[in-house]
């Protein structure tokens, strides 16, 4: 009863808005570059979307009244340029789409001269925090009207093969600081392991110019993780698994572009 009475208040549907953020790079967010960091930008991408999904009523305090909980299950991303040391860019980011079963969301980041230099689209399903399996968001979301406009038409959410040739491998424990407020391994920071398992001569003269993610189990505090990585030219593609069970937590894709100073 408490969930149709939660609903009932909330049946009308809401018009929404683009949520905008401006925001002015600092140091300690940049890489020996002075760009933004991978891992800083994916973070600012989250934190635009709790506080979109806040202002619609569907946020992390909500879903945790009702025993439920926001997972991130693909990501696509397209980098034209990274973002540079105190230079002040603006985010924004919108709900696209909204289905039984999962929901879309846009990204772009664009530079104080009105370019456009990064885009990004992703795909979420609320879980039940207790059962950790997906529930159908219609019965326990707020109906809204998501803005019908998307960062790119075709290769949204790509299912990425599996890693046929270990070229390397690297191990990573997972840290305190890399579990979120839902108890699991921050989504950032499976991109994060996937780079950082690249060989040194390779990743010093790279940048990242696209990324696809998939998302397939939950990592937890004091797992170890294996990244196994397979090169085909300037694509990495990387499976991330937990060691003690073998069970493949994410599988990671980059599109690499060489830095030119």
């Amino acid at each position: 009863m408490a969930k149709f009475a939660t609903l009932t208040e909330k049946r009308l549907k809401m018009a929404i808005r683009k949520q905008v953020h401006t925001y002015t790079v600092k140091s300690f967010e940049c890489d020996r570059k002075d760009t933004l960091r991978l891992l800083t930008l994916l973070n600012l991408f989250q934190d635009i979307a709790d506080d979109s999904a806040n202002e619609i009523g569907i946020g992390y305090d909500y879903l945790r009244t009702i025993g439920k909980a926001w997972v991130l299950i693909a990501m696509n991303v397209e980098i034209d340029r990274m973002p540079h040391l105190q230079e002040e860019i603006t985010l924004k980011s919108w709900p696209s789409d909204f289905q039984a079963l999962y929901t879309e969301r846009e990204f772009e980041v664009w530079s104080a001269d009105g370019e456009r230099i990064i885009r990004a689209c992703s795909q979420w399903i609320v879980i039940d925090f207790a059962s950790r399996r997906p529930v159908h968001l219609k019965e326990w979301l707020p109906e809204y009207e998501p803005i019908h406009e998307k960062v790119k038409a075709d290769g949204r959410f790509v299912k990425l093969p599996a890693v046929e040739r270990e070229d390397y491998s690297e191990r990573f424990l997972v840290r305190y600081d890399d579990i979120d407020r839902n108890d699991h391994v921050n989504n950032a920071i499976y991109s994060l392991w996937a780079s950082e398992s690249l060989v040194p001569e390779f990743r010093l003269d790279r940048e990242p110019a696209g990324i696809d993610i998939n998302f397939k189990k939950e990592g937890l505090f004091g797992e170890k993780i294996r990244v196994s990585t397979q090169m085909d030219g300037e694509t990495s593609l990387h499976s991330i698994q937990a060691v003690e069970d073998g069970r493949e937590l994410a599988r990671v894709r980059f599109s690499w572009r060489r830095i030119i100073d």
